[in-house]
């Protein structure tokens, strides 16, 4: 597979359609996934995976071979989704984060929801909680670098990652005690 990949890299290079067909198909339903956090709907995540394979055909003689390469396609991916993002949608400030938590066992939770499931409630999070979210928790990008990418402050990014939290907390909490509910109903 690495001498494969190798030789798809340098054939994209070469501008070589064959090649980038080879690379798309390998590599287009992972970074669809990728696509899928940032955005809400299923053509919005297809035009931001086209932008995406586009900017990766224009710039893979950048690719210098440190690194892994499928990082090198995300890392594009996830700025073609900011950038996207940033001219559509605008982060506010959340001054308002709950106090009072509910006691109750995750362990239950976690081992009775799937990651599909999980990612279906992460979808359903507004766009700016969602972003900011999925960069710091996804991602693993800091505060200053999600403020620095979306062009807002710091505090801001805390913000909107505490209370995408709450938010996700509490789908996951009435997900579990809906799907407790049907379970005990004869």
């Amino acid at each position: 597979m690495e001498k494969e990949l190798e030789d798809i890299i340098k054939g994209c290079k070469s501008g070589k359609l064959r090649s980038q067909e080879q690379l798309f198909h390998l590599f287009s339903k992972k970074l669809f996934g990728v696509c899928m956090l940032y955005t809400k709907d299923r053509s919005s995540a297809e035009d931001i995976l086209q932008d995406s394979f586009v900017k990766i055909f224009q710039h893979i003689k950048q690719y210098e071979g440190r690194g892994a390469f499928e990082g090198w396609l995300r890392r594009i991916v996830v700025n073609t989704a900011l950038e996207r993002f940033r001219r559509e949608v605008h982060l506010y400030p959340v001054a308002e984060v709950r106090d009072v938590k509910e006691e109750f066992s995750y362990d239950d939770i976690v081992s009775q929801i799937s990651s599909q499931e999980l990612m279906a409630l992460i979808q359903e999070l507004s766009p700016q909680y969602k972003m900011v979210f999925c960069l710091y928790g996804i991602e693993g990008y800091s505060h200053k670098e999600i403020a620095e990418k979306l062009g807002i402050n710091e505090g801001t990014s805390k913000s909107n990652l505490s209370r995408a939290r709450d938010i996700l907390q509490a789908k996951v909490e009435a997900h579990f005690h809906e799907t407790k509910k049907r379970k005990v109903q004869p």
